[in-house]
């Protein structure tokens, strides 16, 4: 267990820089998508492009292809580490998704929000800044919360391109000793993780239901 821990930070490691550049790319995908100016079309074709292309394709499949591609490229140390590209491809596939959540935000929106915006004189860049993203992130805390705890697990992922992170070292551990309880152990420590995550997860949901409304919370 001791050993599993350790390897464990790896996981929390890559999980705590690939985060934030999820969030800022999918809240950059999702306002790319949901544009409407007529001269940013490129632009919101180009971003679901990449969201069908990054959805479409297995996250383990992405991993190994950017994980093994790119260091196969014959880039000097640090840019050829498979952690490093592991790390992007997870963060690359994980925002794709994320922004589909953030679009689901923005569009439930009210249009007479936008509209009231455009009264006041805010322009619609300004419209989105100031009056739908603030509403739209609020309201996708929730489903945001369990796309993180989906990404807490995946990042194991990266381990089937070299890295020893918690699942590789329970895969030693169980070729040196000859059972499957480091297995167990891993397992373990995830859920020690995973659970108050999922709990903390449902507390917003109930929150933002007795916002808008909907229940009070138990």
């Amino acid at each position: 267990m001791p050993r599993l821990v350790e390897a464990f930070w790896l996981d929390v490691r890559i999980f705590m820089w690939t985060t934030p550049c999820i969030v800022a790319g999918a809240l950059l995908l999702a306002v790319a998508r949901s544009t409407r100016a007529p001269a940013l079309f490129p632009v919101r074709l180009a971003a679901i492009a990449y969201i069908d292309v990054m959805r479409g394709v297995p996250v383990i499949l992405w991993i190994y292809l950017i994980g093994f591609g790119v260091p196969g490229l014959g880039m000097e140390r640090p840019w050829n580490s498979p952690l490093l590209w592991g790390s992007v491809a997870l963060g690359m596939t994980y925002s794709a998704y994320v922004a589909e959540v953030f679009r689901a935000g923005i569009e439930s929106v009210h249009e007479s929000q936008r509209a009231a915006a455009r009264s006041l004189g805010l322009s619609g860049a300004q419209a989105m800044r100031f009056v739908i993203l603030p509403q739209a992130v609020r309201r996708v805390v929730p489903p945001l919360m369990n796309d993180l705890v989906s990404l807490q697990k995946d990042v194991a992922l990266v381990s089937l391109i070299g890295p020893i992170e918690i699942l590789r070292q329970a895969g030693i551990d169980k070729a040196k000793f000859a059972n499957f309880t480091p297995y167990v152990g891993a397992a373990l420590v995830f859920l020690a993780v995973t659970i108050p995550l999922t709990r903390f997860a449902d507390h917003l949901l109930a929150r933002e239901r007795v916002r808008t409304g909907g229940s009070r919370v138990r």
